[in-house]
């Protein structure tokens, strides 16, 4: 009956205080546990997540996007979201919940309906969006290191980003409710989360325009998306401390002709479950 229905079961039957999320395919770092449990010790705090790493990294050259994507995605949206409270999606792999609070929620997470149909995805951002409704701070232990298993072929990863699209989407409908309640970050954090996209993809189509109307490269559109790749890649590099996330750039391809065509797609078809 699906991931979410067996979760519940697990819930409603355990004992503990604590609750610790971990999917199949990844594995945890033998101090995981007692590092989220220690954050977890200030009661305000309903739930937490892990750094997460690709298990499989060296397989393909997507698997080494992914795991530079998953660490920017770690250390730099998840981190800065959890400096002000609100880590806006404990990531499924490795997450660990506060029993009472999850209890508390149950019903409404087991309901979770979009157009009259139930949701059976994005599992993780409603259950994280609900903590933050309910008053509980969300956090990020950057040490509490997960290795999980990721797409090695570019048909799986966008059927992945799909769901996940579709989750967001989905979700920061659901979120907008929450945000006053929270940092002032968040709100500007949502909007760049969704309108940067949104601008890049409008860049991309004047670009196209341009070429398609008047025959002319459009080079200022180019140099412009090179330059910000450039900075990106050029931060992530310094603070990582590894000279691979220059590579990240080849993201920006994967962004432009694959993500944001696929984005548009979940956008116009999110009852699609």
């Amino acid at each position: 009956v699906g991931k979410r229905k067996a979760q519940i079961a697990a819930i409603t039957q355990s004992s503990g205080d604590l609750i610790l999320n971990v999917d199949s395919d990844t594995t945890l770092a033998p101090d995981v546990v007692s590092k989220l449990a220690h954050k977890m010790g200030d009661p305000a705090v309903g739930a937490a997540m892990g750094q997460l790493k690709a298990s499989n990294q060296g397989d393909t050259w997507l698997t080494r996007l992914i795991d530079m994507e998953y660490w920017l995605a770690c250390n730099e949206e998840r981190a800065a979201q959890a400096r002000f409270g609100a880590v806006m999606c404990c990531c499924g792999p490795c997450a660990m919940y506060r029993r009472s609070a999850m209890l508390s929620l149950l019903d409404q997470y087991e309901t979770q309906l979009y157009r009259g149909k139930p949701s059976d995805f994005g599992e993780d951002r409603h259950l994280t969006i609900l903590m933050l409704s309910a008053g509980f701070r969300t956090e990020y232990v950057p040490s509490a290191i997960a290795a999980t298993v990721v797409p090695d072929t570019i048909g799986v990863y966008l059927r992945q980003q799909l769901r996940w699209a579709r989750s967001t989407f989905r979700d920061t409908l659901l979120a907008f409710p929450v945000l006053p309640g929270l940092d002032r970050y968040l709100t500007l954090d949502v909007i760049g989360q969704n309108g940067g996209p949104l601008l890049l993809a409008l860049s991309v189509l004047t670009g196209i325009g341009q070429f398609a109307l008047t025959a002319t490269v459009p080079w200022w559109t180019i140099m412009v998306i090179v330059s910000m790749t450039l900075v990106r890649c050029s931060v992530a590099a310094y603070r990582a401390r590894e000279l691979r996330f220059l590579g990240f750039a080849l993201h920006t391809l994967v962004n432009i002709f694959l993500l944001i065509p696929l984005k548009a797609y979940a956008l116009c078809t999110l009852s699609n479950s």
